[in-house]
């Protein structure tokens, strides 16, 4: 009995110790996600706007030679799919793969581009067709890396490898809510429709566009491309640290019911060894009067 009540009270050291590492990293969480959730805040804007200025530009064209925005049948798919580098975070990584392989189960022939190691392992001992990899984005993202991912995605359409590039990462809607989505990347959306370049045409005039609107736009579509991967990237990393920390505090909560319950349980033992210890001694007692 002696020696049940040790291995209950290691186990609840070893728990307690477990509990403070949940903890602290659930407040490590908690912090880098107010910064992630900054970001992405700060990005969602910039790249709608030039979103719209690029259909703007576009619209200003009566026909588009720009390999870009040209669209092909659909042959060959791919998709770039935004996951974590480190696990801990709940089923964030598994709802994103998941969206992803729901989407390339509709292909006849899909590659998959990965950002994250958790992707990159889960898909590579499935036998998918990997394209190209990004990992080790860190916890504060670069732009230098949205650019890298995006001169890879943009080499892969001009090279006729890939006939479409869509986006599949976590869209970020608050703390408790996260969601997978899929975002058509390339062949650029096509300009605005006639009766909405109709609405927009009296703002659209107000531009003067040096040298011209062509050379506007080749200059836009790099920065546009790497604005919407840089944006991808922020949603799916504050996405991961909501998902951490929610996970952690689950953990935590886990610990502290888990301790409680050995507590109990030691002081039963504890209480039933007393018990018995009493009851000898009264026994011996009666024993020694007879």
């Amino acid at each position: 009995m002696a020696e049940h009540i040790r291995d209950i009270k290691r186990r609840i050291r070893s728990i307690k110790s477990t509990e403070q590492i949940t903890k602290a990293m659930e407040m490590v969480a908690a912090a880098r996600l107010r910064r992630a959730q900054e970001r992405v805040e700060g990005a969602r804007p910039y790249s709608c706007e030039i979103d719209n200025l690029i259909k703007r530009l576009a619209g200003s064209f009566s026909d588009i030679t720009h390999p870009l925005f040209l669209p092909r049948e659909r042959h060959n798919v791919g998709y770039a799919v935004f996951t974590s580098d480190m696990g801990l975070c709940g089923a964030f990584n598994a709802h994103v793969i998941q969206r992803a392989e729901a989407e390339i189960a509709q292909e006849e022939d899909a590659g998959v581009i990965i950002v994250g190691r958790k992707g990159r392992d889960y898909f590579r001992r499935r036998n998918y067709n990997l394209m190209a990899e990004f990992l080790d984005i860190g916890d504060e993202p670069m732009v230098d890396q949205a650019q890298g991912i995006a001169r890879t995605l943009v080499e892969l359409y001009k090279g006729n490898i890939v006939d479409e590039v869509n986006l599949v990462f976590t869209e970020f809607i608050s703390t408790g809510r996260q969601h997978p989505v899929v975002v058509k990347l390339l062949p650029l959306s096509a300009p605005l429709s006639e009766d909405e370049e109709e609405q927009d045409e009296e703002q659209f005039l107000d531009y003067i566009i040096e040298p011209s609107p062509q050379g506007v736009l080749e200059m836009l579509l790099p920065r546009f491309i790497e604005a919407e991967i840089f944006r991808a990237i922020l949603e799916a990393k504050a996405s991961e640290f909501a998902a951490r920390m929610i996970s952690m505090g689950s953990a935590t909560e886990n610990a502290g019911e888990m301790i409680d319950q050995l507590t109990l349980l030691s002081n039963k033992i504890r209480q039933a060894a007393i018990t018995k210890e009493i009851a000898e001694i009264v026994g011996g007692a009666e024993a020694l009067k007879g």
